[in-house]
């Protein structure tokens, strides 16, 4: 062509030679095993590689043993939270096998940084300060690691898309292209997301959908703690939790939550009463505090952290049905202590307990813990993995624990002392005012 369509210019056409491209249809070559081949299901034979283990046991745990070879993983959670340090420290603590560190956010200065602030070897951990998906793919091909992390996944691009990183095109075509890598290799991937201001993962749903395991690394800025849960496992169970706390040497693991979540110094005074609360396998005591006071402003205030406020709500309209508290004219805010959100059901009794404690202005028994679910009709429900609870309460030296009456003959004598409770009047009767007949229903 001499003449240009576009500027009507002639002989500014140039021809120039481009470097030959290692991949092959967009993969680079030998990346991929054929799967696709006819089996009876009889004779398929699981895979005996090992999990990957890293050396953070909560971790582990929450992902039901170490990441899986050729798995994927997604780690989501608010800005400033603590993801990227949790993934270094679970790569460079794999001091003898060759990691993958991808890094679109930071530059490797900065990865270097934080490796030395946090105090561990390099060892063979390589990183990559690229974003281009190519880049990514045929360094996966030519290193083979053990374990690889994508920091983060909305900074991951397609040249072959049009559209910008961070779309759902491209978070969409990124990765379902390294999971087809990842699944070739029989290698962990672990991509780190962002969330978007309702709390989920930012870009498509089906990215949750595509990858193995989705983790959520949540907890308060302003606090120490941080919880590690599993929304989606497909190697294990999603009812684990691990509990962290950062500092300034990154994040530790926290062997014994009820002694940091509980103060030695903590006296009785009204509106704070313990959680017995379980969550996968482990049990452990927290503090919920609670505030009734009149609406000075008029409209009353429902305020709620650490505990569901749709779950609050449903509460105070069961006190104020079964028991009659008047709560429409009162202002009612709820913490649990240490930044830890719950959601173990449980919780509701204590709750309960809680509010009641702050609208009587009475103090609750002392040395006293409660673990029961709340229903509507003001019952009060028995709980799970009730061997674990007083277990850890006989360890906390707690002296009485307040249950629902279905328990009465799954105790044990060697346990607590132990207040059954049918509703939440006959809570309010047996906690707070012993000694006086017990509440008619309202």
């Amino acid at each position: 062509m001499g003449r240009c369509p576009s500027c009507n210019a002639w002989n500014s056409f140039k021809e120039v030679p481009t470097t030959k491209s290692r991949l092959l249809n967009g993969e680079p070559e030998g990346l991929f095993e054929s799967h696709n081949a006819l089996q009876l299901l009889s004779d398929i034979r699981p895979d005996t590689l090992e999990r990957v283990k890293t050396p953070l046991e909560d971790l582990n745990l929450v992902l039901g043993g170490g990441f899986v070879p050729g798995s994927m993983v997604l780690l989501a959670g608010e800005p400033g939270i603590g993801k990227s340090t949790l993934a270094l420290q679970s790569i460079l603590g794999l001091p003898n096998q060759k990691t993958l560190y991808v890094t679109g956010e930071e530059s490797a200065a900065q990865i270097w940084q934080r490796a030395q602030r946090i105090g561990l070897k390099p060892g063979a951990c390589h990183v990559l300060p690229d974003v281009t998906l190519e880049a990514l793919l045929q360094t996966l091909s030519d290193l083979r690691p053990s374990l690889t992390v994508v920091d983060s996944i909305q900074t991951l691009s397609d040249p072959r898309l049009e559209a910008s990183p961070g779309s759902i095109v491209q978070i969409r075509e990124c990765a379902a292209r390294i999971t087809r890598a990842a699944r070739g290799l029989h290698m962990p991937v672990l991509l780190i997301g962002h969330v978007n201001k309702e709390g989920d993962v930012a870009g498509p749903k089906l990215l949750e959908h595509m990858v193995d395991v989705v983790l959520y690394f949540e907890g308060d800025r302003h606090h120490h703690f941080r919880l590690l849960r599993a929304q989606k496992n497909r190697f294990g169970s999603t009812q684990e939790l691990g509990i962290f706390e950062m500092g300034p040497s990154g994040l530790r693991e926290v062997r014994d939550p009820s002694r940091v979540l509980i103060s030695a110094t903590r006296e009785a005074c009204s509106g704070s009463v313990l959680c017995l609360a379980s969550e996968g396998t482990r049990s452990f005591l927290v503090e919920v505090q609670a505030l009734v006071s009149p609406a000075v402003y008029g409209t009353p205030q429902r305020m709620s952290s650490g505990f569901d406020i749709r779950r609050l709500n449903m509460l105070l309209a069961v006190l104020e049905k079964r028991c009659g508290m008047r709560m429409s004219q009162k202002d009612v805010f709820v913490n649990v202590t240490g930044g830890i959100r719950l959601e173990d059901p449980a919780a509701d009794l204590a709750v309960v307990a809680a509010l009641c404690s702050s609208w009587l202005d009475a103090p609750p028994p002392p040395r006293a813990a409660f673990s029961g679910e709340v229903g509507l009709t003001g019952e009060v429900r028995p709980v799970l993995r009730l061997e674990q609870r007083l277990s850890e309460a006989s360890r906390m030296g707690i002296e009485c624990i307040f249950l629902s009456a279905a328990h009465k003959e799954a105790l044990r004598p060697e346990a607590p002392e132990s207040v059954l409770v049918s509703s939440v009047r006959q809570l309010m009767h047996r906690t707070f005012n012993p000694a006086g007949p017990e509440p008619v229903p309202v």
